[in-house]
């Protein structure tokens, strides 16, 4: 009945009668793709693990440009969430399945409860907080210090498989580059006219993924 805890090995180890307690007032939810989970400004009423699936978790800046934060998968839990259920605020950011989502949901109640008696989830819940917050510093960096051809470069060698192409449009690339598509565009056809890349609607394919190493290298 339990087994999604072995998903967790912080939390499966934590003392058994606290663990049993938390477990107790665990709930599970199911979302379809495309599924919104929470909007800017909203509560925060449950401390969510993802069991299977992926959420998206993206800002809006003032001028409408969006960036992706990081993503939640198999095994991991909200960052976003720990801070609004342990400072007591609303959501600055929004979050959406990108695939279907099977969770786990503890009760902001719940959590707090463990959070005040529980030193093992305590330790949990930080341990997933600190390894959320290298990343974010991460992509702090990487927007502020490195030039945008680089990061572009980056992106497409990370993600372009074993087949080299991807299936994603000019705004999905700025989007989670946090910038504006008419930038990712220009940079795209550049890429494009010296043999790197052959654009395509909706998709791109990597001709020359030794060039764009170099590139990602400089």
């Amino acid at each position: 009945m339990n087994d999604w805890l072995q998903q967790f090995p912080l939390l499966a180890t934590i003392d058994p009668v606290e663990k049993a307690e938390l477990v107790s007032h665990v709930g599970f939810v199911d979302l379809p793709a495309g599924k919104s989970v929470y909007h800017v400004g909203d509560q925060c009423k449950h401390y969510l693990l993802v069991l299977s699936g992926s959420v998206r978790v993206q800002m809006y800046s003032h001028n409408g440009h969006e960036i992706v934060l990081y993503r939640v998968g198999d095994g991991e839990s909200c960052i976003l969430t720990t801070s609004c259920l342990l400072a007591n605020e609303v959501y600055q950011a929004e979050a959406i399945t990108e695939t279907p989502v099977h969770a786990a949901m503890i009760p902001a109640d719940s959590f707090d409860h463990a959070m005040a008696t529980s030193a093992g989830f305590r330790h949990f819940v930080f341990s997933g907080y600190a390894r959320r917050v290298a990343d974010l510093l991460y992509l702090i960096n990487t927007i502020a210090f490195e030039r945008m051809d680089v990061r572009l470069a980056n992106f497409l060698v990370q993600h372009m498989g074993q087949q080299r192409i991807l299936h994603m449009t000019h705004q999905d690339i700025a989007n989670e580059l946090g910038t504006a598509r008419e930038v990712v565009s220009r940079l795209l056809k550049e890429l494009e006219k010296r043999g790197v890349i052959y654009l395509q609607r909706g998709s791109l394919t990597i001709e020359n993924p030794e060039a764009l190493k170099k590139l990602g290298d400089n």
